[in-house]
Order: structure tokens, then C-alpha cells, then sequence
């Protein structure tokens, strides 16, 4: 078991702790934050497999809980269903001194936050994330949002979880497209600032992404301690934050495109695709060498994740490039990107030409 805390000056520090059967001994690490009671919001398949052991758990640590399940599927972060949690969060009279547990993936994490940043003006929340994606990445840091049909994740708010729980032993119950798309976050990592993890991922590591337990282990330890240290620097993307989103701008603007249906392509290898993009503009934009982008694209594709934008489907540029200026990093209709001097050394790119930017994309296959 390993605790990595996060904790900056803007914000109370909490621990995340990674290890094997954690979930069994849940109770114990919530029962000091819970005071006695618990909304415990999941989706409807990991209700099934793990909210049992869940609650079993919390009731054994003297903890009463309720179980409020949403659909599965990024469908769930709308306001119909973050409506529908506050309701039930109501219903059961909550109070400031209870405490919510998001129990699920990046979905479940995001709109369970969201529901507690709300719920009288913000009340504390545990996250049990049951994804690698949700492992790595969305669940450090406190970004909690909802979708709209305009973009992602553009309705939010920054919201500290008091403990993060990561159990590698619920990564067995994972399809293995799941594993797949969570290691398109950890490979993330790697690229931002950390070449000998990349190195490890691309050999030895590469295990992980077929569900080997040590290498998964190992690969959330580190990706959770890098975004711990970028998190405690600069909690709201200020600055150097920005960088954990390598890849989001591109791989976001194909999720809308695709309507965010994940059947089409899972959040995590959007991003990865878009990884594997940022690495060829850099090389356009002369940042980059070709054989950095290469290797990128080999090890990608390797883990079976896309690498090419026809993958995923036929996509008109204007419409990627106005799906990019809506991002969340775009500056007065100025379009943002994270691109990369080589693996392991990112940048943030905040005067990108679209005139430029669309000829690389119908390059990369776009109308």
C-alpha cells in the first residue's frame, strides 16, 4: 500500500492511497469524514459488482449508508441526472457534516463531486474510484463538472476530495477496453515530464495494460504522485496544470464530434489519440523531433490505442477547430494547446494559427 498526499496552499491536503483489497476496509478510512452517514452514488454496473463489499464495510465501521445509483455511461453527467442526485441527497436530509463517496468511474466521480460542491454551498466527498482512468487522473485534483451539448466538462467547479481510494484488486472486473482508455491516461503522464516512467510504461510496464495487478499498481502510484505534484502547485490550471490536459484539446473536440458516445471511442483513447496528435503538430511546428512523435505513435498503438483520427471516424477540420475553440483553455477566442519539445517535456502553445492547425488536420485525415 502506498499513501501519496496532495495538499497545496489553496486548498486542506488528503491523502490517496493505492493498494490491493482496500475496498474491504473502506469503512474504517470513511468513518472519520462520514460522522455516522454517507450517500454512497454509483452507476448502475458497479452497483452490482462492488457497492455491496462497499457498504458491508461501511456498516461494520458504524457508518448508515444509502446507495443512489445513475445510469452508466458519460450520458449521467447532464443536469437531468445531477438534478436527480441533489433530489435524493435532499430526500435523505443531508446535512454539512454528512459526506458523499463517489464509488465508480470518471462519470460517477465527476458528477458525484459536482452534486457535493453543490449541496449546501459544498459538503464533503470521499472518492472510490473503480477505473484505471479514474485511478490516474479524474479522481486528484478536485475537478468536478457535467457536460453539455456544447462540450465537455464546461459546466463545473474545483471541489477537494478528503480521501481518495484506489483499490488495483476492483481493476480485475474492467472490460478490456476500460483498461485500455485508462492506460491512455497513464501514457499521459509519461509524455508530460517523465521519460524514464514513459521508458518503463513502453517496456517492462507495458504489462499494465493488459491487467498485469504489479504493473497497474505500480503505474497509478506514479501517475497519481505526478499529478499530485503538479495539483499541490496549481489547483485551478492557472498555470502548469494546464499540462495534464496533453491530448484532451484534440481528443475532447473528437468526443464532441462523436457526440460523447463511448461505444464510438472511449475518453481514454481520445485522449490518446490526441497525444499521438499533439506530438505531430509539435514536430510541424518545429518543437519536436519526427522520431519523438514516432515513437509516441508505436508505443500508442502497441497498447491498442488509436493513432490515427480515421479510426475513429470521418471528421470535418472546421468542425474539430470550432470544437477547439470552445476548450476550456482557449483565451479570448485564442486557440490553446499542450504540445511537447520531446517526450517527458511539455509545453502550453497559446497562439496557435487555425489556418495552420486545420491543414494539419486534414493532413491527419479530416475533410
Amino acid at each position: 500500500m502506498t499513501v501519496i498526499p496532495v495538499g497545496g496552499e489553496g486548498f486542506a491536503a488528503y491523502d490517496v492511497v493505492v493498494g490491493r483489497g482496500l475496498l474491504t476496509g473502506a469503512g474504517e478510512r470513511i468513518a472519520p469524514f462520514a460522522r455516522g452517514r454517507t450517500v454512497v452514488v454509483t452507476d448502475e454496473t458497479v452497483s452490482a459488482l462492488h457497492a455491496g463489499t462497499l457498504t458491508a464495510s461501511l456498516t461494520a465501521a458504524g457508518v448508515r449508508s444509502e446507495i443512489v445509483a445513475v445510469p452508466p455511461g458519460e450520458g449521467s453527467k447532464s443536469f437531468a441526472e445531477l438534478e436527480r442526485v441533489l433530489d435524493r441527497l435532499l430526500d435523505l436530509g443531508l446535512d454539512r457534516k454528512d459526506v458523499v463517496v463517489a464509488l465508480g468511474g470518471g462519470v460517477v466521480g465527476d458528477l458525484a463531486g459536482l452534486a457535493a460542491a453543490l449541496y449546501m454551498r459544498g459538503i464533503d466527498f470521499v472518492q472510490v474510484p473503480t477505473t484505471l482512468l479514474a485511478q490516474v487522473d479524474s479522481s486528484v485534483g478536485g475537478k468536478t463538472a457535467i457536460d453539455t451539448p456544447r462540450g465537455k466538462n464546461l459546466v463545473g467547479a474545483f471541489h477537494q476530495p478528503r480521501l481518495v481510494l484506489a483499490d488495483i484488486d476492483v481493476l480485475s472486473t474492467l472490460p478490456a477496453i476500460q483498461l485500455r482508455s485508462g492506460w491512455g491516461e497513464v501514457l499521459k503522464h509519461g509524455l508530460i515530464c517523465d521519460p524514464d516512467f514513459f521508458d518503463w510504461l513502453a517496456g517492462d510496464g507495458a504489462a499494465g495494460a493488459t491487467g498485469d495487478p504489479a504493473a497497474l499498481e505500480r503505474a497509478v502510484v506514479r501517475s497519481v504522485e505526478i499529478k499530485s505534484a503538479i495539483v499541490s502547485e496549481d489547483e485551478k490550471e492557472a498555470g502548469r496544470r494546464a499540462l495534464l490536459n496533453l491530448g484532451h484539446t484534440f481528443g475532447h473536440a473528437v468526443e464532441a464530434e462523436l457526440g460523447f458516445e463511448e461505444a464510438a471511442l472511449a475518453h481514454g483513447e481520445a485522449v490518446a489519440l490526441g497525444c499521438v496528435l499533439a506530438f505531430r503538430y509539435s514536430v510541424r511546428l518545429g518543437a519536436c523531433h519526427a522520431s519523438e512523435a514516432e515513437r509516441v505513435t508505436r508505443v500508442t498503438a502497441a497498447a491498442g490505442l488509436p493513432t490515427e483520427l480515421t479510426q475513429a471516424d470521418v471528421f470535418s477540420a472546421d468542425a474539430l477547430i470550432a470544437r477547439m475553440a470552445g476548450d476550456k483553455k482557449a483565451e479570448g477566442g485564442r486557440l490553446t494547446l499542450v504540445l511537447a519539445r520531446a517526450i517527458g517535456d511539455a509545453f502550453l502553445e497559446r497562439t496557435v494559427d487555425a489556418a495552420d492547425l486545420k491543414a494539419f488536420l486534414i493532413e491527419q485525415g479530416a475533410t
